[in-house]
Parts: C-alpha cells; structure tokens; sequence
C-alpha cells in the first residue's frame, strides 16, 4: 500500500436503517482501530516454557473515532438520533487501496466544543456492536 490522502479515509452511516450510507460530514479526522483479546492457555507442558495462546478465541472489538466541523443537518441530526435513542445501524468505514468494513456500531460519545473566534466542532466516538464484515478494495 502506498501512501494515501488523509481525507480518502470515510466513516458513513446507515441514514435509514435500509442500506443507504452516507458520509459524516464535516469530519477532518478519522481513525479506526481493531482489538483482539489473547487467551492464554500456556501450562507446565508448554514447549520451553513459552507462552500458548488459543488460536480464533477471545474476543474481537473495534473502535472509530472522527473529529471536525459541522457541516451537514442530515447527518449531523442522524448521529444525535442514533445516540439518544441508544441506536446501532450499520456503518461502513472506507479504507484507501484497503477496503471496507462494515457492521454495527454503538456512538458511545459525541462531544461538542467552541472558541470565541473559532468554528464549532465536535467529536465522535463508536465502538462495534456485532460482527463487522471486510470487503477488499478492487
């Protein structure tokens, strides 16, 4: 993979519940990270006393997170919904000359700043919900 363009990362979210993503707009930040719990069965058996772990176990989480301006009443109401109504639609996360990841996601905070003599912003912040699905960009 080559060197991609910051902005070419895109979280969108299901805007009706049927399949319709559109992109969160006014985000200037993105980042997506991927977890996986160990489960360690290491025991005095263990070759030279190296540490085991239990292959396809454990527990398997991601997190999104998106900062930025506002921009769009759609989907800027759309995220206010989802997360006063304790909503988890599916969203898809565009990964440049990667692919997309998509499944449910709980917005677990949004947070809203300001400055006197700046623009008003917020933050997001989502965790998984389910099993999320990888397709590979073409």
């Amino acid at each position: 993979m080559v060197a991609q363009n910051g902005k070419d990362l895109l979280i969108k979210m299901d805007m009706t519940g049927d399949g319709q993503f559109q992109t969160t707009a006014g985000l200037r930040a993105t980042r997506i990270s991927f977890n996986a719990e160990t489960v360690d069965v290491t025991n005095l058996d263990s070759q030279g006393g190296w540490r085991e772990l239990l292959a396809g176990a454990g527990v398997r989480s991601a997190s999104l997170s998106g900062s930025g301006v506002f921009k769009d009443d759609a989907t800027d109401e759309r995220a206010r919904q989802i997360f006063f109504d304790g909503q988890m639609p599916d969203f898809q996360v565009i990964i440049p000359d990667f692919g997309t990841i998509e499944g449910p996601f709980q917005i677990t905070a949004i947070e809203y700043a300001g400055t006197h003599n700046g623009e008003a912003t917020y933050e997001l912040s989502l965790a998984s919900a389910g099993a999320l699905t990888f397709t590979a960009a073409v």
